[in-house]
């Protein structure tokens, strides 16, 4: 007669993180995760992203100036790179490290609060269009979205700003409403491609409702396109609000903005070059690493290319 031992607790604990890790999603995403890893230049963005990130949220600590304190006197006007000042000081003798420092809170908080307002407003309107479609489809949604992408993206956004008054949070929302159309048109093709798919219509069969079909069905795919399209618009609306502060239309002085600082250094560029040099290179950097997360995530989640990997 045989005897049968009760599971031990410490079994049972191997046997639910066996359990977990054998899940079909986990299992997906340290695919993704191990694809995104032997990508190079992906991993040397996101590490130079995740530095900017930590300088932003700490630029009070990390700053080793006030960023708005002026210094008039003639030596401290227009300083070449010192000890003391490492990139150097503006026209208002303005520490130029302490102002590209404070100058990427304000980079990340336009990149964030932008596409977080393309997010809200496109994925939903994506996936009503894409789930009614018909006339609500065809005759409005789309046709606002059309109209939206039709025009150059920073025209429109000069127009807004023009009506509304320029100022950060007025640049943040408008940028995110003009980006919010690329997000309904990705999410309304996703939505529309699985909406032939088998396992759709043998939900509806089944009775279940738009509710689950959107949340159980259709958000999952839509999730990685969205991602990737984010970390891609990223670099976009960056140089969009530089450009916007370029030209004294989005972040307006004395708030430390890189493209208000590189204006400042460009109109008196005969004096001293070093101005450009600092918020010109926090510039390039950011998008250049966006680009590159973008195209490491691209590549990871592609079904196509895990497939082959």
């Amino acid at each position: 007669m045989s005897v049968t031992s009760e599971p031990t607790t410490e079994t049972l604990q191997i046997g639910a993180r066996e359990s977990w890790r054998d899940s079909p999603r986990v299992e997906l995403a340290m695919r993704v995760l191990r694809i995104y890893v032997r990508n190079r230049p992906a991993v040397f963005g996101a590490f130079i992203l995740f530095g900017l990130g930590i300088v932003a949220a700490f630029a009070p600590f990390v700053a080793p100036y006030d960023p708005l304190k002026a210094d008039l006197c003639s030596e401290c006007v227009f300083q070449a790179p010192t000890l003391d000042h490492v990139a150097g000081t503006d026209l208002l003798g303005r520490d130029l490290l302490s102002r590209t420092i404070f100058g990427a809170r304000i980079a990340w908080q336009v990149v964030v609060v932008a596409i977080g307002v393309a997010i809200c407003i496109g994925v939903p309107t994506g996936l009503v269009a894409g789930y009614v479609g018909g006339k609500l489809d065809e005759l409005l949604i789309m046709r606002i979205v059309d109209a939206l992408m039709a025009m150059p993206a920073l025209i429109l956004i000069l127009a807004m700003t023009a009506a509304v008054g320029p100022n950060i949070i007025n640049t943040m929302l408008i940028i995110g409403i003009v980006w919010s159309a690329g997000y309904a048109r990705l999410t309304r093709g996703v939505v529309l491609s699985i909406m032939q798919e088998p396992y759709v219509d043998a939900a509806r069969s089944m009775g279940a409702g738009p509710r689950r079909i959107i949340l159980r069905h259709l958000m999952p795919n839509v999730v990685a396109p969205v991602v990737v399209l984010a970390s891609l618009s990223a670099a976009a609306i960056i140089l969009v609000e530089a450009g916007l502060s370029f030209i004294g239309a989005g972040v307006q002085q004395p708030t430390p903005a890189w493209g208000g600082m590189v204006f400042e250094g460009y109109s008196n560029l005969f004096r001293s070059a070093w101005p450009i040099a600092a918020p010109g290179i926090a510039v390039v950097l950011m998008v250049v690493s966006f680009n590159f997360v973008g195209d490491g995530l691209r590549d990871a989640m592609d079904p196509r290319l895990r497939n082959i990997r």
